[in-house]
C-alpha cells in the first residue's frame, strides 16, 4: 500500500482523525495542543496520528489534504483544516456538534 493509500485509509477508517506533531498525551507543538485541547473539551474520541514519527506521512499528507501545516484535523473523511478552523469551530459552538454528529454515525 502506497503512502497515500495509508492516508485514506486512516481517514476512511475513523470518524476523527487528527494528523499532529506528538501525540495528544503528548503534544510536539502549541498548535498540536491547542487542538487536541480543544477536541477534549468537546469530548471527542478521535484517532491520532503523530507525524513526527512518521516522515512519508508528514511529507505526503499535505499533498493529500491541498493543506501545508499541521496538525489537520479530519471528520467523516473531511478535512476540517488545522488549528485556527479548529479552533474558531470550538469558540462558536460548531465543534461540538460536529464531533457529536460524527460520533453517532
Amino acid at each position: 500500500m502506497d503512502i497515500i493509500e495509508q492516508i485514506r485509509n486512516t481517514v476512511e477508517s475513523h470518524p476523527i482523525v487528527l494528523f499532529m506533531k506528538g501525540t495528544p498525551q503528548f503534544p510536539m507543538c502549541g498548535f498540536s495542543s491547542r487542538t487536541s485541547a480543544a477536541l477534549r473539551e468537546v469530548g471527542a474520541q478521535y484517532h491520532s496520528v503523530n507525524v513526527l514519527e512518521n516522515p512519508e506521512i508528514r511529507a505526503n499528507l499535505p499533498r493529500y489534504s491541498n493543506w501545508p501545516t499541521f496538525p489537520q484535523l479530519f471528520i467523516n473523511g473531511e478535512l476540517i483544516g488545522g488549528c485556527d478552523i479548529t479552533m474558531e469551530l470550538y469558540e462558536k459552538g460548531d465543534l461540538a456538534q460536529m464531533v457529536s454528529e460524527a460520533q453517532k454515525a
